[in-house]
């Protein structure tokens, strides 16, 4: 824990795809519902929180603007941590931060303590939990990868659906205050996720621990050359773009239905449609995207999941009525959980194991702005024009110009470069027939000999790889 060298994971090691990779599954399962819903879910005690300290919906709004700010921009502290420090160390800091946050603003008697507490320290510490517990997902599953993504990322939809009526229970049972100290305590349970989180081992040589050679020099703890990899820059662009629209519809959509005259609670109702759709849809775009015939164009699944979550903004602009706003959120839902399942994988799967802890905080960081941008952009728009018609075909084109440099940036960019040469079966052949060869007049000196065998320990535990295949 105390050593400088970078937290790359052991070099050389298969990934189990099994074992114990499927509690690592588990708690990264957990981790993503309380990341991606807790920010949501939280919303439920605005109302509480306005009439106890006189602020406005504005003001309250940016407790969860706070949350995801620092889930998504605190991207490259968390390499940083995780290179430095490794994965469980992090994420129990994380759990800790998370819960002391929440148990804080129990006690807070203004809303800018508030911001301090469950915005900032709540929102650190999910963000400390968030980000190690993929790179953990990514060394236990190679060939299971895009499946453990998927049902990983179905955390967000189950967590949404239970952390909101929850809430809503606590608040009306305990109060606000009451509902902060139990949701705290609850988020204590990212702890025991990170207790899972357990490093992957050297294989042992000859019933011992495999011999260790010197370490290697410090290296960067947030490694910046990912920006020389183009296929990261076209993703990352891409990736800012698409975050820019995605979050949008699910903001707008309740307020859409009640402009039409549709009863609060037949509105609030298209959320837990859009909800119980992606609960399915992410774990079977991960299967989906398994299969040996389609991993490889996994980049291409995405751009497409990206351009049919764009194209349903569109026709979801058109709708007229209720049964059109909820025909829009089964196919959002679907397209949605679609991107949020093939995400993370398509990263993995461009940068590879080695340089994903600092790719992943890199491109959050990146996303972080957009994530700022997004939403109150629509909220101008619809200040400006009074129709949410506007705001659902702006959301809709920032999605398609994604998918659009994504798929075309690939094309042309990453899927032209040079692939390694294919060694041809009878080369192979020729080549064992030399080395099996008796050798020919050849002389070995002594000098040599014992040169060779003192520099030989040297490089025990050394173990040479080759980078991953970018896609």
């Amino acid at each position: 824990m105390g050593g400088a060298v970078v937290d790359e994971g052991p070099t050389g090691i298969k990934a189990p795809d099994g074992g114990w990779g499927w509690a690592v599954l588990f708690g990264c399962f957990i981790i993503t519902g309380f990341s991606y819903a807790f920010p949501k879910a939280v919303s439920v005690f605005f109302k509480e929180l306005m009439h106890e300290f006189g602020i406005g919906y504005s003001d309250t709004a940016w407790i969860s603007s706070i949350l995801l700010a620092m889930l998504y921009g605190t991207g490259p502290l968390c390499s940083v941590c995780v290179n430095r420090f490794g994965c469980r160390p992090v994420m129990l800091v994380g759990g800790l931060f998370a819960s002391l946050g929440m148990v804080a603003a129990s006690f807070c008697r203004s809303i800018i303590q508030i911001y301090l507490t469950t915005g900032v320290i709540t929102g650190l510490g999910l963000a400390l939990n968030f980000q190690p517990s993929l790179i953990m997902l990514n060394r236990y599953f190679n060939k299971r990868r895009p499946m453990a993504n998927g049902l990983a990322a179905a955390g967000s939809p189950v967590f949404l659906c239970a952390l909101s009526p929850l809430g809503q229970l606590l608040q009306d049972h305990y109060g606000w205050r009451g509902g902060f100290l139990i949701l705290g305590g609850l988020l204590l349970n990212c702890c025991v996720c990170a207790a899972l989180m357990r490093p992957l081992v050297a294989p042992q040589v000859g019933g011992g621990t495999e011999p260790r050679g010197p370490q290697r020099p410090s290296q960067h703890l947030l490694d910046l050359t990912v920006f020389r990899d183009r296929g990261f820059l076209i993703y990352a662009v891409a990736a800012s773009i698409m975050v820019l629209g995605l979050f949008v519809p699910p903001v707008f959509v309740v307020s859409y239905a009640k402009d039409m005259g549709v009863p609060d609670t037949k509105a609030a109702f298209l959320l837990t449609i859009l909800g119980f759709i992606d609960i399915f849809a992410r774990p079977t775009a991960g299967f989906i995207t398994g299969l040996k015939k389609v991993r490889p164009y996994s980049v291409y699944l995405f751009s497409f999941a990206m351009f049919f979550n764009g194209f349903t903004d569109l026709t979801g602009s058109t709708a007229s009525d209720y049964g059109g706003l909820v025909v829009f959120c089964i196919f959002f839902g679907i397209s949605y959980g679609m991107v949020g399942a093939l995400q993370f994988e398509v990263l993995m799967a461009i940068v590879g194991t080695q340089k994903f802890s600092s790719a992943i905080g890199l491109v959050l960081l990146l996303e972080a702005v957009a994530v700022l941008i997004g939403p109150p952009s629509g909220g101008k728009l619809l200040d400006a024009t009074k129709v949410y018609k506007y705001v659902f075909i702006l959301a809709g084109a920032e999605v398609l110009t994604s998918s659009l440099v994504l798929l075309l940036g690939n094309f042309f960019c990453i899927g032209k470069r040079k692939r390694p040469e294919v060694t041809k079966p009878e080369e192979v052949a020729s080549e064992e027939e030399k080395l099996h060869k008796p050798p020919v007049d050849v002389r070995v000196d002594s000098r040599e000999v014992e040169h060779f065998l003192k520099a030989e320990p040297e490089k025990n535990g050394e173990v040479v790889h080759a980078p991953e295949t970018s896609v």
